[in-house]
């Protein structure tokens, strides 16, 4: 027999137990989107929670991880481990090494646990279940719509309403600051600034880059405005084939919605936003709902490297943050549950559960109101209780 005391059963920060009804309120929620994406040909992969670091953290979307990931020896190989901090570098191995061969596009789903080094204001929970899809050797704007149209379908398939698609280029600042060839400390003092949205913070800079960078700033908000503001910018001609497809983006994902008769979306644009997408070279975006207390999940386009020869192929998927959703869900109906006496024959339980009732099997001294029973069996017939 185990005997805790108060301060042996305290977790570390960022840990928590999923007690009832939220543990199954999650359980229901991942059956849903796995049948979701399921029903648009996405193939369900399980990595493990554990892989050497050397693949772990491979170029792309590992790299970016590595200061999130837990480390171990392995005590067989003696070689570096990582847990795993987010699936979707395990999703890029997987393709490039185990399905290397499969036809592309290749469609990858999945639903594990993660498990990070540290949290953050927006992620409280270091231990958190990630759910989502990956689209994979396809990079025509026709896969970048899919992987959005995905992720708003799959919130709404858990009946989320008032959702906002915030697309991103997360290479833009980047890339204005290597045109403008800024120093080191320059370029520390703008990704400050664009963080914290403050155009006063740039204006040490020399005019070229600073009036790139303010314009940006300003262009944060509904995705037609924000274009608008784009377009009329005097950007360096190379950034331009991102802002035309972010535009193209826009202009299809808002006809398929239409055609979807999907109305509470909004699409919002914010240029300057890179923190989170550092392994992303394309157009990508952050999931939001008016009820939910912070980001639902993000997605967009990346490299996957392959193997020895370095050779290249695109990508574009999006990740749900479940501990966020529990959260936004609307709240679910408790299940109506049967208190079935200890006299009744295991037989008649067995009908009973065939039935679709949840029974509970009484001991002789129940409590049936204590034990959330919403119904009882008494002399052959169902009856509510209360």
């Amino acid at each position: 027999m185990n005997s805790f005391d108060h301060f042996s059963v305290l977790l570390p920060n960022g840990f928590e137990d999923l007690l009832p009804p939220d543990a199954e309120q999650e359980a229901r929620a991942i059956t849903i989107l796995m049948d979701h994406f399921a029903g648009h040909g996405y193939r369900r992969v399980k990595p493990p929670l554990v892989e050497f670091e050397d693949s772990l953290l491979a170029p792309g979307p590992g790299a970016a991880l590595a200061s999130e990931t837990f480390r171990l020896m392995d005590p067989v190989s003696h070689r570096m481990m990582g847990v795993r901090s987010d699936i979707t570098a395990q999703i890029a191995r997987i393709a490039s090494s185990r399905l290397f061969s499969e036809p592309r596009p290749l469609r990858l789903a999945y639903a594990n646990d993660i498990l990070r080094t540290r949290a953050s204001q927006q992620r409280t929970q270091r231990q958190f279940c990630q759910v989502g899809c990956e689209l994979i050797g396809h990079d025509d704007l026709l896969a970048d719509i899919e992987i959005c149209l995905m992720a708003v379908s799959a919130l709404k398939a858990l009946g989320l309403a008032d959702i906002t698609l915030d697309l991103t280029l997360p290479r833009l600042t980047n890339e204005i600051m290597k045109l403008y060839n800024l120093s080191d400390a320059a370029r520390t003092q703008v990704r400050a600034a664009l963080e914290k949205r403050e155009q006063d913070s740039l204006d040490a800079l020399d005019p070229a880059p600073r009036e790139s960078l303010k314009a940006l700033l300003s262009a944060c908000g509904p995705a037609d405005t924000a274009l608008d503001q784009l377009a009329r910018m005097d950007l360096p001609a190379e950034l331009r084939p991102d802002i035309d497809r972010l535009a193209a983006t826009c202009t299809a994902l808002s006809k398929a919605l239409d055609e979807l008769g999907i109305t509470d979306i909004r699409i919002t644009i914010d240029p300057v936003e890179n923190k989170g997408f550092e392994y992303h070279a394309g157009t990508a975006f952050a999931l939001f709902a008016k009820k939910a207390r912070a980001e639902l999940g993000r997605g967009g386009r990346y490299d996957i490297v392959c193997g020895q020869s370095g050779d290249r192929q695109s990508a574009t998927g999006f990740t749900l943050y479940m501990d966020t959703l529990r959260g936004a869900m609307p709240a679910s109906k408790p299940a109506d549950t049967l208190f079935v006496p200890s006299t009744e024959s295991w037989a008649t339980i067995k009908t009973l559960r065939d039935d679709g009732w949840r029974v509970i099997h009484g001991t002789g001294q129940d409590d049936r109101e204590r034990l959330q029973c919403t119904h009882e069996l008494l002399n052959g017939q169902i009856h509510p209780i209360g």
